[in-house]
C-alpha cells in the first residue's frame, strides 16, 4: 500500500466526518486526488464503512447492554473456526467476532437492551449451535475509553471531599 494510502487512511479513522477539502489541504493534494484515492480504497475495501461513536450513556432511553462472550468451539473440519464464525456474526445481535488465542476460541461482542435479552440469545441463538461448547458472559458496566476516545469529561476532575484533620 502506498505512502500517500496509508496517510489517508489515518487522516479518516481519527475522524470519519472530515471534509475532502480538509484533507486535500492536509495531505497538499488537490480536491479531485482525494475522492478518487477513497473511491479506489473502498472499492479495494480498505475502507468498508464510516461510523460515529456515540456515548448513548448520555442519550435519554438509549442506553444499550453490551455482553462480550467467550466461546469454546469445536472447529468444522476444512474450514477451521470460519464457517462457525460466520453463523455465529449473522445474528443481528452480534457485533463483532474475533478468533482468539487462549482458553476459549472466539470472543463475540454482542448488544441488547436487556441483560435478559442477551441471556436469551445466548440460551437460545448461540449455544444452541452445534459447533459451541462452552461460553462465558461478562457484562460490561462501565466504558471509558473506546476505539482510543476517551469517554469519561477530562475536566470533573475529582469530585471527593477534601477532609482534613
Amino acid at each position: 500500500m502506498k505512502e500517500m494510502e496509508v496517510e489517508l487512511l489515518r487522516l479518516i479513522e481519527k475522524n470519519a466526518n472530515l471534509e475532502v477539502e480538509k484533507i486535500a489541504k492536509l495531505m497538499g493534494k488537490s480536491t479531485d486526488e482525494i475522492k478518487e484515492l477513497i473511491g479506489h480504497l473502498e472499492k479495494k475495501k480498505a475502507i468498508l464503512g464510516y461510523s460515529t461513536l456515540i456515548d448513548w450513556a448520555k442519550v435519554l432511553d438509549k442506553e444499550e447492554v453490551t455482553a462480550m462472550i467467550d466461546v469454546k468451539v469445536a472447529p468444522a473440519r476444512g474450514v477451521g473456526f470460519d464457517k462457525v464464525a460466520e453463523r455465529i456474526y449473522r445474528f443481528p445481535e452480534v457485533k463483532a467476532v474475533y478468533l482468539m488465542s487462549g482458553a476459549y476460541d472466539l470472543s463475540v461482542t454482542v448488544k441488547g437492551k436487556t441483560m435478559m435479552e442477551i441471556g436469551h440469545f445466548i440460551s437460545e441463538k448461540l449455544s444452541t449451535l452445534d459447533s459451541v461448547l462452552s461460553t462465558t458472559t461478562h457484562f460490561v458496566l462501565k466504558k471509558y475509553k473506546h476505539d482510543g476516545i476517551i469517554l469519561e469529561d477530562e475536566d470533573e476532575g475529582d469530585k471527593r471531599i477534601v477532609v482534613s484533620p
